[in-house]
């Protein structure tokens, strides 16, 4: 495999209830590119993994607490999702000042899932896309974005083709 990310370092911020495939499959792709990652969680020791959420997925080790980690260590952050890893991570100021200091070097951030929330709490996603809108599927980032999020919903279905009757 390509060595891309050779000498990246990438933090994986997440916490208990995090999805293990979310986390497991983009931490390996990023080893197979040649980078190195550090789990950072809210608490030492190890995380709870889930599967769909609801069942017990096994553990991962943390390597770093958020609190000590300095978003200058890091060339990238990558965000899993599962709905309680971060409703964790929303709660907690150190991992929400972790995500606001890395935001503002400009270094790339990636999430997926539920992952995004964490985004939005740590209140660095105002400004962007309120609305996305990609083919056939339009998304927001959450209550906040309603009216963005109708006035595009409104558009985009105007604009399907009209059913058979």
């Amino acid at each position: 495999m390509a060595q891309e990310l050779h000498g990246k370092k990438i933090a994986i911020l997440a916490a208990d209830g995090v999805e293990r495939v979310e986390l497991e499959q983009p931490q390996g792709a990023l080893h197979g590119a040649g980078a190195t990652t550090e789990l950072l969680s809210i608490h030492p020791g190890e995380i709870q993994a889930r599967q769909f959420d609801l069942v017990s997925a096994g553990t991962f080790p943390v390597d770093k607490q958020v609190r000590d980690a300095s978003a200058d260590d890091y060339d990238a952050l990558l965000l899993p999702g599962g709905t309680v890893n971060p409703d964790q991570l929303r709660i907690s100021s150190d991992a929400l000042g972790f995500v606001k200091a890395f935001v503002a070097t400009g270094k790339p951030v990636g999430s997926i899932c539920h992952g995004p929330w964490t985004l939005v709490e740590a209140d660095v996603v105002r400004g962007h896309q309120d609305v996305v809108v990609d083919g056939q599927f339009t998304t927001s980032r959450g209550p906040q974005d309603l009216p963005a999020f109708c006035a595009a919903i409104v558009e985009q279905f105007a604009k399907a083709p009209q059913r058979q009757r």
